[in-house]
């Protein structure tokens, strides 16, 4: 069974609204703003729910998990929430960062140490991952910006780096 079916993930068809917020969200001062403060907030939808949802899955439609990795330099346990792109029976990360500059701390752990945690709503599944190149990744990034338009734009001003796609497996024995 592939890490989709264990977590029943659902990208869900986004109403007017939430598709309105995507011009919010993927703006420069929207992003910046968003950049900064929306895994707090979702630490603390996710805390009032049970696990059971997130900030932007109410207000953008977007579907969010939560990607638990071992911090590359610290070896502690780091949790963000993130969007999962649906690849086959496994999900993958984008490496965007809202478009600011730098790379995601979580892409610099997930190298370190690919074995990793995905939680949603209420269900936690251990994964392994790996980085997407080549026509999987392209696949990804346009799967990606169906899901969220966002990431056009985001992809616009990153220019300073690549944007890295992660794919996260079901880890053997899950």
């Amino acid at each position: 069974m592939g890490l989709v079916q264990e977590l029943d993930y659902v990208v869900p068809e986004p109403n007017r609204f939430q598709r309105a917020m995507w011009k919010v969200s993927s703006s420069r001062p929207g992003a910046w703003l968003f950049s900064k403060t929306m895994h707090h907030l979702d630490a603390l939808a996710l805390r009032a729910t049970k696990g059971r949802t997130t900030v932007p899955e109410i207000m953008a439609g977007i579907p969010v998990m939560t990607l638990v990795t071992t911090g590359a330099r610290s070896g502690q346990r780091r949790e963000m929430p993130l969007l999962g792109v649906p690849s086959g029976d496994d999900l993958a990360v984008i490496g965007t960062r809202f478009g600011q500059k730098g790379t995601p701390g979580w892409y610099f752990n997930l190298v370190a140490h690919p074995d990793a945690e995905v939680s949603y709503r209420g269900k936690t599944v251990p994964v392994r991952s790996r980085e997407a190149d080549g026509a999987e990744r392209d696949e990804i990034w346009d799967r990606a910006r169906r899901i969220y338009a966002g990431y056009e734009a985001y992809a616009r001003r990153i220019n300073d780096r690549p944007v890295h796609v992660m794919v996260l497996e079901a880890a053997p024995g899950a």
